[in-house]
C-alpha cells in the first residue's frame, strides 16, 4: 500500500503535493475539485477529503456515504499509506499499529 517519495514532506504543503502527485482529484457533481484538508500528527499527514454535508429533500443534514478511505504520508520517508475512511484519530490509531514491528 506504500509508495515510495524522493523526499520526506517537512510541511502539511509538501505532504498535500505528494497526494496529488499520486492520487485523482475527486470532483463535485459541478466539476469543481472537492477540498482537501490535512491533518498534522507526530509521525505523518492524514490527508482526506471534506465533501459538504449531504442534505435530504427538505434539507436536513444526512449521514455520508459508507466506504472510501483516507491516505497517510509518513514524515520520515514520504510514503503514502491508504487506511479506511474513519475518524481523524481512528485513522492515525490503525496507522501506529500497522507501522509496529511485526505487524
Amino acid at each position: 500500500m506504500s509508495q515510495e517519495s524522493p523526499t520526506p514532506p517537512a510541511s502539511p504543503a509538501e505532504a498535500l503535493a505528494i497526494f496529488r502527485s499520486r492520487f485523482a482529484q475527486p470532483k463535485l457533481a459541478d466539476g469543481s475539485p472537492v477540498p482537501l484538508h490535512v491533518h498534522e500528527f507526530d509521525i505523518g499527514y492524514l490527508v482526506y477529503r471534506t465533501y459538504p454535508t449531504p442534505t435530504d429533500a427538505a434539507g436536513r443534514p444526512m449521514p455520508p456515504p459508507p466506504g472510501g478511505a483516507k491516505v497517510i504520508v509518513a514524515k520520515d520517508t514520504g510514503e503514502t499509506y491508504t487506511v479506511p475512511n474513519l475518524p481523524t484519530e481512528s485513522a492515525i490509531a490503525l496507522y501506529r499499529q500497522q507501522r509496529e514491528p511485526g505487524a
